[in-house]
């Protein structure tokens, strides 16, 4: 009978590999986090949240350009674009009962994750005042987190050429509060995508593509 053992030292004996460490920075980097790294991850986690877990919310995207101003820069009736529905990550916080002389009050913040790549398809970028629609209840974005990055790096941001093919800004966390709106102003879309907007700061939101 044939041991495990010659078999393991056959098999070292005639196949012998040789390896080399490598110091180059470039060559380094290219083992993980590349193009092909990214898309696995985002595919990944676009069939888990899509198709696994499919918790949807109704996104309404506040319609600033199409939103009329007093004298005094206040805004009192607000204009949103119709809602598309997307799928996420929730984190649920519980709700606080709060009373006084005018009666009951409830308040509930609850977080919303999104795949950055997702909102780009519909020319989505989350900003505060946006309203979304989840089990039956309206909550305004009030704050918004975008750090969540493979390998630390964004592309977008890259300060030299070797680092311009490695990393993403994967997800857009939001954080909401519960609304007390009743109805909403709403604009029809086209195409069933968000048209382009521009920020506040003259920056280009909502980018094509």
């Amino acid at each position: 009978m044939i041991k495990l053992k010659n078999i393991l030292s056959e098999v070292l004996n005639t196949f012998q590999v040789e390896a080399d460490i490598i110091s180059d920075k470039k060559i380094i980097m290219a083992l993980f986090g590349g193009s092909r790294d990214v898309s696995l991850f985002h595919n990944l986690n676009k069939e888990l949240i899509n198709d696994i877990i499919q918790t949807e919310i109704a996104y309404y995207k506040f319609a600033l350009e199409q939103t009329k101003t007093n004298v005094y820069g206040e805004a009192p009736g607000k204009n949103y674009y119709e809602p598309l529905k997307i799928a996420c990550l929730i984190n649920r916080n519980d709700q606080e009962w709060s009373s006084d002389e005018f009666g009951s009050d409830i308040n509930q913040t609850i977080g919303f994750q999104f795949l950055k790549d997702e909102l780009r398809d519909i020319n989505l970028i989350p900003e505060v005042g946006d309203i979304l629609l989840f089990r039956n209840n309206f909550y305004e974005i009030d704050s918004k987190i975008e750090n969540q990055l493979i390998l630390g790096r964004d592309p977008d941001y890259a300060l030299s050429t070797e680092t311009t093919d490695f990393g993403n800004s994967f997800s857009i966390l939001v954080n909401a509060v519960i609304s007390g709106v009743q109805r909403l102003n709403l604009i029809p879309l086209r195409e069933g995508k968000y048209p382009t907007t521009q920020k506040l700061d003259g920056g280009t939101a909502n980018l094509l593509g």
